[in-house]
């Protein structure tokens, strides 16, 4: 029992993985390619320990060529040109199936390397990835393989994984195995629907439990302790990272409390307190801004509270500025106004700035219209008059249009009435 749980449940047949049903489920694509028995080079893409590698190692089985494994965070060049110099003997008669976990920690030359003997066909390549392939992976390799997103793996589908361990421990052990529904239930879902790590749990589940006349029995309160820290899938440079904090976001836009603390409670539960702090201000300025230009200061007064005290305390102040955030009306005027304003600053409109907006300087004798000409705003009724601001290509030019929301449609009402 050297190896680890996982590797000793590698399933024999596809009807054996569970979970990826999108991809392994009767009639989808992926299915009907293993059992075509023509494998082409693919990329598996996803979280860890949702079957990327057991389904790569199922697919070495099925097929008659000679599998080799390599992992991007150990191999070297020459580990990769071994492989190459192998095709020249009789293991690589028939090809080369080169499973690569973790590609993405090959350099460029390294992944280019490959390409001459993937696009001749001795080798086929399935490559793995925790990382978007589309930002990693070299564009000649994406471009010669299929990539599928594998998902985390639902409660009901790790339950029959973990169902199976409890099964295989109890053979392996000679004794029978008791374990509550109850703990069964949590570890199938405590673990973020990582089928590795839940497996990791039931085996240490096992380990650290007491034998009862006979029979190992699993103590409930053990499984809690030993998952407590597994469910929260998260990683600062990753894809998990934008997705949390992109939902966050997007939840305090879309005025839903509820699923703003939650995703703020990931990211607290993570230690992340800076992201939860910037996207908080951001939402402040660009999705509530004018329609309550009050909240930017209140919110900002939270975040400094919470940088203040620091966790676990931030979470109180924060979960404040959240809710109000949420709960506050909506306007994204101004960001709608200065995006305009900037393209067309980086497209290159402009021109001199007016003569009257000028700072004041020296008038020389070839100028025949010396003066600055400037109308200052608070020498005439209501602090107004009428003068060109913007540069002549831009004269008639409008970034900002008043939100519907009962603040810019009193400034509106005000201006209408001064202009």
């Amino acid at each position: 029992m050297s190896s680890p749980l996982a590797d000793r449940l590698r399933p024999q047949s596809l009807c054996d993985i569970v979970g990826q049903k999108h991809l392994l489920g009767e009639n989808k694509p992926l299915r009907k390619i293993i059992e075509s028995g023509k494998i082409p080079n693919l990329i598996f893409y996803g979280p860890s320990g949702v079957g990327k590698t057991t389904l790569a190692s199922y697919i070495a089985k099925s097929t008659n060529r000679t599998f080799k494994k390599l992992n991007g965070t150990t191999a070297s060049t020459s580990d990769i040109k071994d492989i190459f110099a192998s095709l020249d003997t009789f293991e690589g008669i028939n090809g080369i199936l080169l499973y690569l976990d973790e590609i993405q920690y090959l350099n460029k030359k390294q992944q280019q390397t490959l390409l001459e003997y993937i696009e001749n066909g001795k080798i086929t390549l399935i490559a793995s990835t925790t990382e978007n392939p589309y930002f990693y992976v070299y564009n000649a390799i994406l471009s010669r393989s299929t990539v599928f997103e594998f998902k985390p793996v639902d409660k009901d589908e790790i339950k029959k994984a973990v169902k199976r361990a409890y099964d295989v421990l109890s053979f392996e052990h000679e004794k029978e195995i008791v374990v509550s529904d109850k703990a069964i239930e949590h570890l199938s879902f405590a673990c973020g629907g990582d089928v590795r790590k839940s497996l990791n749990a039931v085996e240490l589940s096992v380990l650290s439990s007491s034998e009862i006349d006979g029979k190992i029995v699993i103590d409930d309160d053990s499984v809690y302790e030993l998952t407590q820290r597994s469910a929260n899938r998260y990683d600062k440079d990753g894809d998990e990272h934008y997705d949390i904090v992109s939902a966050y976001q997007k939840s305090m836009r879309g005025s839903d409390a509820d699923a703003a603390l939650h995703y703020l409670s990931r990211l607290l539960d993570a230690g992340d307190l800076m992201s939860a702090c910037r996207r908080l201000l951001v939402c402040a300025c660009e999705d509530v801004g004018l329609a309550y230009p009050q909240i930017i200061p209140i919110v900002k007064s939270c975040v400094d509270i919470a940088l203040q005290v620091g966790l676990p305390e931030a979470r109180l102040p924060l979960a404040d500025a959240v809710i109000m955030v949420a709960l506050a009306p909506k306007s994204n005027s101004a960001h709608d106004a200065i995006a305009a304003a900037m393209a067309d600053v980086k497209m290159g409109k402009g021109g001199p700035i007016p003569r009257q907006l000028q700072n004041m300087h020296y008038d020389g004798e070839d100028n025949m219209n010396k003066g600055q000409h400037y109308l200052y705003p608070h020498d005439y009724p209501n602090h107004y008059t009428y003068q060109q601001y913007l540069p002549d290509a831009l004269k008639d030019v409008k970034y900002y249009h008043y939100g519907d929301n009962k603040v810019e449609q009193a400034y509106k009402a005000y201006w209408d009435k001064i202009k």
